[in-house]
C-alpha cells in the first residue's frame, strides 16, 4: 500500500481551498490500492473518507478524523471510440487527449471542475448535455464487501445530478467506460476553446469555489413561467436556475466572512478572502431562507458537505 501519511491539511486538495486536516491520508492510483487502503482503515477502526478532484466538496474547519483516501492519476486508454478512464482522471483534461485523438462529442462538458469519477457520480451537465449521455458502463467498488462489478448505464440510475453511486455511497467509482464520436482534433479543439470562454463570460474559472454550489430546483408553475417570460427560453424538468432565483431574491453578492455569492454568478459561492467552511454554510442557509421566504423554493446543496 502507498505511505499513510498523518495530519495533512486539506484546503490544497479541494478547489474550495477551505478545510482542516486528515489524520491520515493515502494517495491511490489503482482499485488495488483503493480495496488496501479500505482494508486497512476497517482493520483500525478508522473511518474512510473518499477524495478526487477536490470540486462539489466542502471540508469543515476543523478536518477529518478520518483515513482520507485521495484517488489521483490521470489514466486513460483510447480504443476506436471507446474510451476507458480511471476515476481520478481530470475530465478536461480527458475531453482535451481524447479530442487530439480524434474522438469526442462532448466538448461542451470541458470546464466542469474534477474528476472523471466526480462527475459520474454527480451526473455533470453544461450546456445541454450530461456525463450519462457518453457513459457505457461504471466500474465500481464496494467499501463494505470488497466486491468489484460493472454497471451498465440504465444500472447508474442517472437523473439530474444524480445517480445510483449518490445514494449507495458504499460504491466506490473506479473506472468509467465511455463511448463516443469521431470528431476533425482541430474542431473539437474549437469547440473546447469555445465552450471554456462561455463559461468565462457565464460562470467562473479557475476562482476557489466548489462550483455551482446549488441544484437547480423544480419551481412553482407561476416561478417556472416568471423565469420562461423573462428569459425567453423553456425550462428543463420545471427546474430554474439556482444562480437566477439567488439573485432574484437579492442575495447576489451577500457575504459572510470571507465567502461571497459570486457577483458575476451568485449560484458560485466563493473563497474570496480567507473564508472558512463555517462562513460558507451560514451565507448558504442565509441564500436558502431568502429564497425560500421569498418564492416558496427549496434549494439543496450540489455540493457535498463532508
Amino acid at each position: 500500500m502507498q505511505e499513510i501519511r498523518h495530519t495533512v491539511p486539506l484546503s490544497a486538495y479541494t478547489t474550495f481551498q477551505i478545510g482542516g486536516e486528515a489524520r491520515y491520508f493515502v494517495d491511490v492510483r489503482s482499485e488495488a490500492e483503493i480495496a488496501e487502503a479500505l482494508s486497512h482503515a476497517k482493520k483500525n477502526s478508522i473511518r474512510p473518507v473518499m477524495l478526487s478532484g477536490g470540486s462539489n466538496v466542502l471540508i469543515p474547519d476543523n478536518g477529518l478524523d478520518a483515513l482520507v483516501i485521495h484517488i489521483v492519476g490521470d489514466l486513460y486508454s483510447v480504443d476506436g471510440k471507446t474510451v476507458d478512464a480511471w476515476a481520478g482522471t481530470n475530465l478536461r483534461k480527458l475531453i482535451e487527449a481524447c479530442g487530439k485523438r480524434g474522438v469526442g462529442g462532448w466538448e461542451k462538458l470541458a470546464g466542469i471542475p474534477g474528476s472523471i469519477g466526480g462527475a459520474v457520480r454527480g451526473n455533470a451537465g453544461a450546456f445541454g448535455p450530461e456525463i450519462k449521455d457518453f457513459v457505457l458502463s461504471v466500474r465500481a467498488l464496494n467499501s463494505d464487501t470488497g466486491e468489484s462489478r460493472s454497471f451498465s448505464n440504465a444500472e447508474c440510475h442517472f437523473s439530474y445530478r444524480h445517480s445510483f453511486f449518490k445514494d449507495n455511497s458504499e460504491w466506490i467509482i473506479t473506472r468509467t467506460i465511455l463511448g463516443l464520436q469521431r470528431i476533425e482534433p482541430g474542431e473539437s479543439e474549437k469547440i473546447v476553446a469555445e465552450t471554456i470562454a462561455e463559461r468565462e463570460k457565464r460562470h467562473l474559472q479557475n476562482v476557489r469555489a466548489a462550483g455551482s454550489y446549488f441544484m437547480n430546483p423544480v419551481a412553482t408553475p407561476e416561478i417556472v413561467a416568471m423565469f420562461e417570460s423573462e428569459k425567453g427560453v423553456k425550462s428543463r424538468e420545471n427546474r430554474v436556475p439556482a444562480g437566477w432565483l439567488i439573485e432574484k431574491a437579492g442575495m447576489k453578492g451577500a457575504t459572510v466572512g470571507g465567502a461571497i455569492a459570486s457577483i458575476q454568478h451568485p449560484n458560485y459561492l466563493v473563497n474570496a478572502d480567507s473564508a472558512t467552511s463555517k462562513d460558507v454554510k451560514e451565507l448558504a442557509e442565509m441564500i436558502k431562507t431568502e429564497v425560500r421566504n421569498q418564492f416558496g423554493v427549496e434549494l439543496n446543496e450540489e455540493a457535498a458537505i463532508l
